[in-house]
């Protein structure tokens, strides 16, 4: 897989009929090795480690209903009190971030009510939190350590 904008991290690996798999800690299973979960794995992981958010804490891949239309976000951080803290959308290194990710992440946040967010392809991340008011993003270079 490609070398990402995050430091090394182990993940247990396998193939199986041709095809690559990744342990996802979260789900607990292995899932298809694609480059978008190449990106995804290395967020969880990079929050894991950079942030200390407990794996308890963390969701990947669920689906949420907006507008009656099924969608599915990527990863979502919750903080000790168990709302949402950080809404996380995970491109693959092939795709370019535009207005459009955003857009997607911000109705999604629609739903959601995230304090920060973070958009990234692997190679190029975004973190920022947006003023509920004037709807004026502010883009920032950490989020918050996890406090027990």
């Amino acid at each position: 897989m490609i070398k990402l904008n995050f430091p090394n991290f182990n993940f247990k690996i396998k193939s199986k009929e041709n095809r690559d798999y990744i342990f996802d800690e979260i789900r607990k299973k292995y899932v298809i090795l694609s480059n978008e979960e190449w990106v995804r794995q290395n967020c969880v992981k990079y929050i894991i480690s950079e942030y200390k958010y407990p794996i308890s804490h963390i969701n990947v891949e669920k689906t949420l209903i907006y507008n009656n239309l099924k969608k599915r976000y990527d990863i979502v951080v919750f903080d000790k009190n168990g709302e949402i803290l950080i809404l996380i959308e995970c491109k693959s290194t092939t795709t370019k971030i535009s207005q459009k990710t955003f857009d997607q992440i911000f109705r999604y946040n629609l739903k959601f009510k995230s304090k920060f967010f973070l958009i990234t392809n692997g190679l190029h991340h975004y973190k920022f939190t947006i003023d509920n008011k004037s709807k004026i993003i502010k883009f920032i270079d950490e989020f918050p350590k996890y406090k027990y």
